[in-house]
């Protein structure tokens, strides 16, 4: 398939149920999570996973990529990791008699960057501008990244000592912030008494590179009407007047938000946007950007204030 081409809304619903459901064969008891994983991948974004250790961080990026026939690559993210261990460097070819390029692990369609936050700050510039630019630049040339290009970085929000916490405006990079939590009981207990999980042939693949460029081009084709821009619109001036907030959404962050609602309307089977489809995807879009006068999260519970204290029409 062409990558120009799109999906017919109901092969592109189908096709983000598939994956979604490939995914659930691995890491079990988290459909919501999953389901707003595959939506920021649809949406072009990219995903902060905060959590604890063990929950299924690496497992759904690995799940991901395998269920949409893509290579990914791990990079374990700490204070000795330098911008070009990243993204490559030039060396010098003695039988050419010039510089050649080596590609780093960022060159790759789905990246796991895994405690990013272990890094120096040049490092995760360095990635954070590969994200927003979807290139890179080495010795004033550039050399554009794969397409899919996604994203999945990884930290721990229990342990900060030896970390370098993400400025608000590289925060604003990922699409979407998620925790995947522990999983329920029953969950949990099949996780237990099955076979290892983490074993790759576990997920199936349902696409290859191609037509997920088709399913993320779909997305243009769906509809926003004036109402739900209103109620975008409503949303983000709500943080910018809150007591609570030191900086209220950006007009980038709503448009991150209508982005997000957009692939989480498609999954839905439709081709426009609706209110709930704003709300789906309201928390884990907007957390992460909204932060306390002395720098902390905003509680879940305010960030929650904002979809009933605004009203929809």
């Amino acid at each position: 398939m062409s990558p120009q081409q799109k999906l017919p809304i109901t092969e592109a619903r189908a096709l983000a149920h598939a994956i979604a459901a490939a995914v659930g064969e691995s890491i079990l008891g988290k459909s919501a999570q999953i389901r707003l994983a595959v939506a920021c991948l649809i949406a072009r974004g990219h995903l902060l996973i905060e959590d604890v250790p063990g929950v299924g961080k690496t497992t759904l990026a690995h799940a991901l990529a395998d269920a949409c026939g893509l290579a990914w690559r791990r990079v374990q993210f700490t204070s000795d990791l330098l911008p070009a261990d990243l993204v490559g460097v030039s060396v010098w070819e003695s039988a050419n008699a010039q510089f050649a390029f080596r590609p780093g692990p960022v060159f790759s369609e789905v990246l796991l960057a895994d405690e990013v936050n272990r890094a120096s700050p040049k490092t995760q510039s360095a990635l954070l501008e590969a994200m927003e630019e979807r290139r890179v630049s080495v010795d004033g040339v550039t050399h554009p990244l794969p397409d899919p290009f996604f994203v999945i970085a990884t930290q721990n929000p229990a342990h900060h000592a030896g970390t370098f916490e993400l400025p608000e405006s590289q925060l604003d990079r990922f699409l979407m912030r998620l925790a995947l939590g522990y999983p329920p009981a029953d969950a949990e207990l099949a996780l237990l008494a099955g076979r290892d999980r983490r074993n790759r042939s576990v997920v199936a693949r349902v696409t290859d590179r191609s037509t997920l460029t088709a399913l993320q081009a779909s997305c243009a084709d769906v509809f926003v009407g004036e109402p739900v821009a209103r109620y975008v619109l409503r949303l983000v001036s709500a943080t910018r007047s809150h007591p609570a907030i030191a900086l209220g959404l950006s007009p980038r962050a709503g448009l991150a938000l209508l982005a997000a609602a957009r692939a989480y309307a498609l999954t839905e089977g439709r081709d426009f946007v609706a209110p709930e489809d704003v709300q789906a995807v309201w928390h884990p879009v907007a957390a992460h950007r909204l932060h306390t006068p002395d720098g902390r999260h905003l509680p879940d519970a305010l960030v929650a204030e904002f979809l009933q204290g605004t009203p929809v029409a």
